[in-house]
């Protein structure tokens, strides 16, 4: 198997099993453990993973947001709620900005009953979901396309971001620390607050296994969203410090 084969399926492994030691790689893909190695310190400096004592992880840590695909597998059902709920803070004729996020990215699917719209994103999953659909008029922000985060950032992305205006964002965040929201990638918060800037109301959805996290680069306080959904509850501290800080929570709870 060349190289490029391989590391591409111990990629594949990981999000599947979210972690992986050398040796089992080595025997899965039948290479000595000094190769995979190799292959494990080329993927963590493209950003594909992160080295840990004796393999290879690619859940998330403070330093580390995981592969799309990988979140596009966490708290699926949970997600759904999220999206289904959220999507009737939008009307018929409006313009709305979804990000990168695979939780905000949900609400795709819901909007064909609210046509017409006018949908801003750098989401290519997103993109790809509307292309085409009838009574959607689609901005696709250009940019750098991420691998990892399945989107387009940079300058472009920035420079059409600035030039938008929209009625209402749905964002994703990968930790909510305090009352305030967190993502290890500082290109990916950029982007998210310039939609932040862009439109006049802001939701932010995030699962509840993101609160108590933490990550490298601030990106808001909490009090910057309209609301904030989630799935659950939280702790009874948490919710206090929210609460505190003038956070509007939304707890869209499994009714099962």
């Amino acid at each position: 198997m060349k190289s490029d084969n391989r590391r591409q399926g111990i990629i594949d492994f990981l999000v599947d099993a979210g972690a992986a030691s050398v040796d089992d790689l080595a025997s899965r893909f039948g290479v000595s453990r000094m190769t995979v190695h190799r292959d494990l310190d080329e993927l963590e400096e493209s950003g594909f993973l992160r080295k840990v004592r004796g393999g290879a992880s690619i859940q998330p840590s403070s330093l580390f947001e995981s592969d799309f695909r990988y979140r596009q597998k966490q708290a699926i059902g949970e997600k759904q709620r999220l999206a289904a709920s959220a999507v009737i803070m939008i009307e018929p004729g409006q313009t709305v900005i979804i990000d990168d996020g695979s939780t905000a990215g949900g609400i795709a699917r819901h909007l064909a009953d609210l046509r017409p719209l006018t949908v801003i994103t750098n989401n290519l999953a997103v993109i790809q979901d509307l292309a085409g659909a009838g009574g959607i008029n689609l901005i696709a922000l250009g940019g750098q396309y991420s691998k990892k985060f399945h989107g387009f950032f940079g300058l472009l992305a920035e420079a059409s971001l600035r030039s938008l205006r929209a009625d209402v964002a749905f964002l994703s965040s990968s930790a909510i620390h305090g009352a305030s929201a967190f993502h290890q990638d500082q290109e990916v918060v950029q982007a998210k607050r310039l939609m932040m800037a862009a439109a006049t109301r802001k939701y932010l959805l995030v699962d509840h296994g993101k609160f108590g996290r933490s990550a490298l680069h601030f990106l808001t306080d909490l009090n910057a969203f309209d609301a904030v959904f989630t799935g659950r509850e939280p702790e009874p501290g948490m919710r206090a410090t929210l609460d505190a800080a003038g956070v509007l929570l939304t707890v869209v709870a499994d009714k099962d």
